[in-house]
């Protein structure tokens, strides 16, 4: 295992997606090849031209809750990082007292966050003049009528306050705020909390749900969604030949992380050891798709501070956003620098979960790590010479080596953290 004092383990993994809510749920949906995109029911999509998502119908926060009054200061996004982050909590089988609260962090990735229509309906009515909104009234009769605590509940930092106060958390407490980059960053982070002696138990992964009518109109907007509204489960594909875009969705993944030689005191189950975690920006191109800079920077960081040669990973777990670009761009440099590694790109179950992305596909691979399987990619049918990586479909593929997953975005960001059997 190396040396305990250095070495990080993962004891403990809570995950609320929507393939299912805790990781035996979820792991049956993957060998099932069940998807969780369907049509939205969250809110009323009619009218809207893109009416599918990646969404938790049937998610209930009251039974993860520390305090029922909380409920009123949460926003879905919360509510889907405390329950991940109970879920993670029990799955360690840590209990309250056990380790010193000075000495439990938490880090957490999250995105922006809209408070609710209903909540905002008053204030904007108030603002209308003649059937257009007056922005010189909202400092007076808009904000007259806004809920007092609405600002409590869209805080991206408020998802770690919660779960901090769940868990009587007082130690280190950060959020990164790095669109679909964050929960690998928050992992990476908590990873130097814990090497740098400043706990000895840090929760960590992401949380979002872009289940809002706010955000789901600006993505229409914005464009590059998939168009299979007649078959939602086929939507994303990712490095399939017929990808036309990406799918937008909700959920969290929360992990415990430990030193090796604090879980090995306490008898803790060790899921998996993190060997390396790395970041990279590259410029920033406005309108246009970062180089893959960055993307390769983080990849070749990571073998090295693993001291692994690319042959020697069990497969890579690819961002796989499924748009004809991005996965081509990403799959030619995992061909220039992994050629023969086998690729899954679990994005393909639930879509795109913004903040939570990276948490949650890790979360999936490393849940077939401990089973020695590499997690299909769904809606893998045909190959794309464009993007020559070996996808994992169909079924799992049977492997016990180290998870390389990585994660980027178009401002130019990377992240990779790679991941071996405990």
């Amino acid at each position: 295992m190396g040396d305990p004092d250095s070495t990080i383990v993962i004891t403990g993994l809570g995950i609320v997606a929507p393939i299912g809510i805790g990781r035996q749920a979820c792991w049956d949906s993957v060998l099932a090849g069940r998807s969780g995109v369907r049509r939205i029911s969250l809110f009323d999509p009619s009218g809207l031209p893109i009416q599918i998502a990646g969404q938790l119908p049937e998610f209930d926060p009251r039974p993860f809750l520390y305090n029922r009054k909380a409920l009123k200061v949460m926003a879905r996004d919360t509510q889907l990082g405390v329950a991940a982050a109970q879920l993670a909590w029990e799955d360690a089988r840590l209990q309250a007292g056990w380790v010193d609260p000075e000495r439990i962090g938490v880090v957490l990735g999250a995105d922006r966050i809209c408070n609710p229509v209903p909540d905002c309906e008053a204030a904007y009515r108030n603002c209308m003049v003649d059937g257009r909104f007056d922005f010189s009234r909202w400092g007076t009769a808009g904000l007259e009528a806004s809920y007092p605590l609405s600002f409590l509940r869209v805080l991206p930092n408020m998802i770690a306050c919660h779960i901090s106060i769940a868990h009587d958390a007082r130690g280190p407490n950060n959020t990164i705020h790095q669109g679909e980059v964050s929960s690998l960053l928050a992992l990476e982070e908590a990873v130097r909390v814990l090497r740098r002696g400043w706990a000895d138990v840090v929760l960590a992964g992401g949380a979002s749900s872009q289940m809002d009518p706010y955000d789901w109109v600006r993505h229409c907007r914005l464009g590059g969604l998939s168009a299979r509204q007649d078959n939602p489960a086929a939507a994303c594909r990712p490095f399939d030949a017929h990808r036309d875009g990406q799918v937008k969705g909700e959920g969290a993944a929360v992990f415990v992380l430990e030193r090796a030689s604090h879980a090995l005191a306490r008898q803790a189950r060790i899921f998996g050891r993190i060997l390396a975690a790395a970041s990279a920006t590259e410029h920033y191109r406005p309108g246009r798709l970062p180089e893959g800079i960055a993307l390769r920077r983080v990849i070749q960081q990571a073998l090295q501070q693993a001291n692994l040669a690319p042959s020697q990973l069990g497969h890579l777990n690819a961002h796989g956003l499924s748009t004809q670009q991005d996965d081509r761009l990403e799959a030619q440099v995992l061909h220039q620098l992994a050629p023969e590694v086998p690729v899954t790109a679990p994005k393909s179950f639930f879509g795109n979960l913004g903040a939570a992305t990276g948490a949650v596909e890790l979360a999936i691979s490393l849940m077939g790590l401990t089973q020695g399987l590499i997690p299909p990619t769904l809606n893998y049918e045909r190959l794309d010479p464009a993007c020559p990586v070996r996808v994992v479909h169909g079924s799992p593929w049977e492997s016990t080596g180290p998870v390389l997953a990585v994660n980027w975005n178009r401002s130019g960001q990377a992240a990779a953290l790679i991941v071996a059997p405990a």
